[in-house]
């Protein structure tokens, strides 16, 4: 079996590319609603640069097979990375569960030519995810370090969930469900043709929740709704995503967006009016029992470890950073992994500051 490889670097070639991505995401069990063509491709819309685009395809004639969808940085190293940003949370390469090794051979043989000049650096890959295939069959320098932490937790009804806490807070939680009931909350799946409308109340939701407190600002930026808007709909339609409307007394209060795969759903962005908490309704309960309802797999809490997630007992994850580099860009890889000493250093010493003044250290 004879594959080839292609680098393109042509915007209008990628958009063409949607009908063979999305056969080969479908046949690639490990990816994740990030690595979908709707959602890279919108990515790239809002947020790419002319000239940096590198996807490496690997055919079998002319089937698809394997993918990785890069773009060319200069900070703080020449490096390829992937498309998807600080807005995804997972980023990771595409291979066709049915192909052999070969296929990885090709990928990794791709990957390199495309190192040259420039580090790979595949950022929040899952573990599992279909990267680490190529990093143990990658022949040059290569180091494998922490990225962010996820939290999971079991596939499981709502019931199912609760029933895993101690009593007490199972009580609280099930008095929580009861209370969502007498309100009267109805839960509402958009049908393709809302999305767009549902999606732009969840975004004024979203900054009407946050108001008066630090929001992440990259959420209120037109450049953001952009891809939103473009990329979910497109999803919903292919099952890669859901969108699930929440109403009282026939206004619309909450809108949850959740993303889907064949091996986990996470609930991605929400948008809440303050009335459900004036009205003492527990909206992290009320957006996880509808995630739960389409969890295939895992239920992922997604990046971050805010202390609420932890309420639900979730299992740690930590995404990994793939360094790959070639005996020439072997300089690349080391000043890479000084930047991530250094950025670590950085964020124990603010942990320590702030734990020293939840103690009363004080001070400015």
């Amino acid at each position: 079996m004879t594959y080839t490889s292609e680098l393109i670097t042509d915007e209008a070639v990628f958009a063409g590319l949607g009908p063979d991505w999305g056969r080969l995401h479908g046949r690639c069990a490990g990816a994740t609603p990030f690595q979908s063509h709707a959602w890279l491709h919108s990515w790239w819309l809002s947020y790419g640069r002319r000239g940096r685009l590198r996807l490496l395809l690997v055919r079998d004639g002319g089937e698809l097979v394997a993918a990785a969808p890069l773009m060319r940085v200069r900070r703080p190293v020449p490096a390829l990375v992937p498309l998807g940003g600080a807005i995804s949370d997972y980023g990771d390469v595409l291979l066709d569960d049915g192909r052999g090794e070969d296929a990885v051979a090709a990928l990794t043989e791709g990957l390199s030519a495309c190192a040259r000049t420039s580090l790979i650096d595949l950022r929040e890959v899952r573990p599992g995810g279909a990267a680490e295939r190529v990093y143990d069959r990658w022949q040059g320098p290569r180091r494998r370090v922490a990225d962010s932490l996820c939290l999971e937790l079991p596939a499981v009804p709502m019931a199912e969930l609760v029933a895993r806490l101690p009593s007490s807070k199972a009580q609280r939680v099930r008095a929580k469900l009861r209370k969502q009931e007498e309100l009267g909350v109805e839960r509402h799946v958009v049908g393709p043709g809302e999305v767009d409308k549902a999606l732009q109340r969840l975004l004024e939701l979203h900054e009407l929740q946050w108001q008066g407190r630090k929001i992440t600002s990259e959420h209120l930026r037109e450049r953001f709704r952009e891809h939103l808007v473009r990329a979910v709909g497109p999803m919903v339609r292919s099952g890669d995503a859901v969108v699930t409307e929440f109403r009282l007394d026939d206004d619309v209060v909450a809108v949850d967006l959740t993303l889907l795969s064949p091996l986990l759903a996470g609930g991605y962005l929400y948008g809440a009016h303050p009335c459900l908490r004036e009205r003492k309704a527990d909206v992290a309960v009320m957006l996880l029992d509808a995630c739960a309802r389409h969890a295939r797999g895992t239920l992922s809490l997604l990046r971050g470890d805010e202390p609420y997630k932890y309420h639900w007992r979730p299992e740690p994850v930590v995404n990994q950073r793939l360094l790959l580099a070639r005996r020439r860009t072997t300089p690349l890889l080391a000043a890479a992994l000084c930047d991530v000493a250094a950025r670590q250093r950085g964020k124990e010493a603010v942990r320590a500051v702030r734990k020293w003044r939840e103690r009363g250290g004080g001070g400015p």
